[in-house]
């Protein structure tokens, strides 16, 4: 695994957790020499993760949609910073530039971005991992909507395995490197610690 894509706020929301372990798999990443890509910003828990990687020697990659340079206070420290026309090339560059992807707390877009990576994976167009850092318990509700769609029958039992799901980023993103390797292509779950 060489690179991670990094889904969360723009914002650092109202709970010291979130920027902390957003700190923290900064750290993570830049120890294991992964380059970070995200969505260019240098505010909210987005710029905590950059920043991170930066100050511990990593390699940040940031993709930033021309009309949101400004908006979301671009970053212009990042090792490459590549400003795209729209939304849809944004992710499609994330998408392409990662070996996995991780969703911290944030707020619609976050989730958007998830949702279309996990469609991405239901649908066969990637195998790329796909965990969730559930902090705080912040993605508990989203993850019982996800079960309780499964019991509707609206998404089937197996593909609750797109997602890898965890507390703690140093356990979380080792299972997310143990999912990419190639022995080991299906996903797990990670309990509570």
């Amino acid at each position: 695994m060489k690179s991670i894509c990094v889904f969360c706020g723009s914002r650092p929301g109202a709970t010291p957790e979130f920027k902390a372990a957003a700190v923290r798999t900064g750290e993570i990443i830049a120890k294991r020499g992964w380059k970070l890509v995200y969505g260019g910003g240098s505010v909210g828990l987005m710029g905590a993760v950059a920043n991170t990687v930066l100050e511990n020697g990593g390699d940040v990659l940031g993709v930033i949609p021309e009309f949101l340079a400004t908006r979301e206070v671009m970053h212009t420290g990042v090792s490459e910073l590549k400003i795209v026309p729209s939304m849809h090339i944004r992710k499609a560059w994330m998408a392409e530039e990662s070996d996995a992807f991780l969703a911290l707390p944030g707020g619609y877009g976050t989730l958007e971005e998830l949702f279309e990576v996990i469609t991405w994976s239901q649908l066969g167009l990637h195998r790329k991992p796909i965990g969730v850092l559930n902090t705080a318990g912040f993605f508990t509700p989203l993850l019982e909507f996800v079960d309780r769609a499964i019991r509707e029958g609206f998404i089937r039992d197996n593909e609750r395995r797109h997602l890898i799901v965890g507390e703690d980023p140093d356990l979380l993103l080792n299972a997310i490197e143990a999912s990419c390797r190639p022995e080991s292509l299906s996903e797990v779950m990670i309990e509570k610690t």
